[in-house]
């Protein structure tokens, strides 16, 4: 089994790859954003069309979705409504330490990334189906990584120790080292994973599902 969480970590151009997918998305909320504001203000497509001389049907259009918003028409629409142009297409305000990135699902796992820069330190919120996962297969790659359970339990195999981690509990370890994780088959999990070029470590806290030899 690939490890999935580790594929978004890699600068593997994913981010320039997902551009056009995003302002695909942008583009697609504007139209309903547009009738929605102009409803909330209780104005008409013909009363709007007298205010910005643009054409009913071009309006219609482009709250429905089947005419691709532009600069020269959203500028006298927002005039009309007297709001911020960003109002109307969702731009986050300038400087919002908000991070809007897109969930991403692979092999029935949801990660939820927490940094939008790339390259350095990634982050991400990921919830772990509950599922019965094939056999631990551990791959090796450059780098380091923490992880924290959030609720549920999470299987961890790192070299030779294989260890159950439960929520409050954390562990780091150089990827370098065979590893793998994943649901333990007792239900779902949530948790942060930090993954970056080697840095500060932190402290482990894991128990074993099994007893190691010589204890």
């Amino acid at each position: 089994m690939r490890r999935a969480h580790q594929e978004p970590a890699e600068p593997d151009g994913t981010e320039t790859a997902e551009a056009p997918e995003e302002m695909d998305q942008v583009l697609t909320e504007v139209g309903p954003r547009l009738r929605r504001i102009r409803k909330e203000r209780g104005a008409t497509l013909a009363a709007l069309s007298a205010a910005t001389g643009i054409s009913v049907s071009t309006l219609s259009r482009l709250e429905s979705g089947h005419r691709k918003p532009s600069l020269e028409l959203l500028l006298p629409i927002a005039r009309a409504h007297q709001v911020p142009l960003d109002e109307l297409v969702g731009a986050p305000p300038v400087g919002d330490p908000r991070v809007r990135a897109k969930p991403i699902v692979r092999h029935g796992r949801t990660m939820l990334p927490l940094t939008r820069q790339p390259g350095g330190l990634q982050a991400y919120k990921v919830v772990e189906p509950p599922r019965t996962t094939p056999a631990p297969d551990p791959r090796t790659h450059e780098g380091y990584e923490w992880l924290y359970v959030l609720s549920g339990k999470l299987r961890l195999i790192l070299g030779d120790h294989d260890v159950v981690l439960g929520p409050g509990e954390a562990a780091e370890f150089d990827t370098r080292v065979p590893h793998w994780f994943g649901a333990t088959g007792d239900g779902g999990a949530e948790f942060i994973s930090l993954f970056g070029p080697q840095g500060e470590r932190m402290h482990v806290r894991a128990r074993p599902t099994r007893k190691e030899k010589g204890d």
